[in-house]
């Protein structure tokens, strides 16, 4: 007789969780797939403080609590005061998205040292400032989800982003070294690095979408890509709510491509 194993209807019941850049896009579909999961979210931008109402409105309509926090993740004393709002809230943080990101399109002579700054701070620091203020919290609870979204640019680099490549092969490294460090502690580090997700982007960053024709325009990557489709933002979020649930307590330091067949590592 097979046994049969039966799911909590909420698994992240209990646990909180802050989603960085969670007002639209991936961010939003993550922080709203672990409201439905049963966890505290904390909905967090930077300018666009009607998105982040909006989703934490759609959080509690999940029967989930949530708190909007506007803070700039480029800025290590906002992230800090961000974790602190967090645990003051709902007494700890246990799961950790670091979701934000700049993709600018510059060649490589062209970046500026404000530039080269700018796209550091905000896509790899920023990882850094939200996992140094939530660790504490996880190693006295011993217990923790860590999880830096990465992207094609750090696997298999295109010109002209030279920044972006950096950091984004920069937060799986990152999230390589919490993984050695806080292992014995119930803490896990990974990485989700998305393909072509349909989201609302700036098109002025994507100058081969413009051209149909060119070799590397989303409409002919498409063509080339086993699924023949571009991806959701649910299952992108998916594969977060995987990584967090028990079921994925055993994966660490390890990168979760979700790319429909384009990149195969």
């Amino acid at each position: 007789m097979s046994s049969v194993i039966l799911r909590d209807a909420k698994p992240l019941a209990g646990r909180t969780a802050i989603v960085t850049g969670s007002g639209r896009n991936i961010g939003r579909a993550i922080a709203l797939a672990f409201a439905r999961d049963g966890a505290n979210v904390v909905i967090n931008g930077h300018s666009d403080r009607a998105a982040v109402d909006a989703v934490v409105r759609e959080a509690q309509a999940f029967g989930a609590k949530a708190l909007a926090v506007m803070a700039d993740v480029g800025d290590h004393k906002a992230v800090a005061d961000m974790v602190d709002q967090a645990a003051e809230k709902f007494g700890s943080v246990d799961i950790a998205i670091s979701n934000v990101s700049l993709r600018l399109h510059q060649p490589l002579l062209e970046i500026s040292i404000e530039d080269w700054h700018r796209i550091l701070d905000t896509n790899l620091s920023s990882a850094f400032y939200l996992a140094r203020a939530c660790l504490p919290h996880m190693v006295e609870k011993r217990w923790g989800r860590i999880i830096n979204i990465s992207g094609r640019d750090g696997f298999s680099p295109k010109p002209n982003r030279a920044h972006n490549v950096t950091a984004k092969a920069g937060v799986f490294a990152f999230a390589k070294a919490i993984a050695s460090e806080f292992g014995s502690f119930g803490i896990t580090a990974n990485a989700v690095a998305p393909g072509i997700v349909e989201t609302t982007r700036d098109l002025a960053h994507y100058p081969d979408v413009v051209n149909a024709s060119a070799e590397n325009s989303f409409d002919a990557r498409r063509r080339a890509m086993p699924m023949k489709r571009f991806g959701k933002v649910e299952e992108i979020a998916a594969a977060c709510s995987y990584l967090c649930s028990e079921d994925g307590g055993f994966m660490t330091g390890q990168i979760l491509h979700v790319n429909g067949g384009e990149f195969m590592f």
